[in-house]
């Protein structure tokens, strides 16, 4: 699931999007993703409570591909709106950062969406 609240940093604005994911027996899980040069280790995810992990990234808007890495296993975002193949013929989760306001042109509120 993902949430998006805009912000500001010395860059230019970013949108603040949720990863969540939950596996009840997982020790350790990290995303690795076009947004991080595919390093699980620069994004590791928090567990919180029952299996269920998550983590806030501050990302510019784009379009991102992204792995779950679950105790050394790489695998997608079983929550995922869409995925594409990957070089290595397995599926990326693509996640997909909209700027403020292009959500508050299409008069909606803010989205509540899976990832992947």
């Amino acid at each position: 699931m993902k949430k998006q609240k805009t912000q500001r940093n010395g860059n230019g604005a970013t949108e603040s999007v949720r990863i969540e994911f939950n596996h009840p027996t997982a020790s350790a899980v990290a995303i690795a993703g076009t947004f991080n040069d595919w390093r699980p280790e620069a994004t590791q995810m928090v567990r919180v409570a029952d299996g269920r992990w998550l983590k806030d990234l501050a990302l510019p808007p784009g379009i991102y591909e992204y792995r779950l890495v679950v105790d050394g296993a790489w695998m997608p975002d079983p929550s995922a709106l869409v995925a594409v193949s990957n070089p290595f013929g397995e599926l990326n989760s693509v996640l997909k950062v909209k700027p403020a306001s292009v959500r508050q042109a299409s008069g909606g509120p803010k989205r509540k969406a899976r990832t992947l």
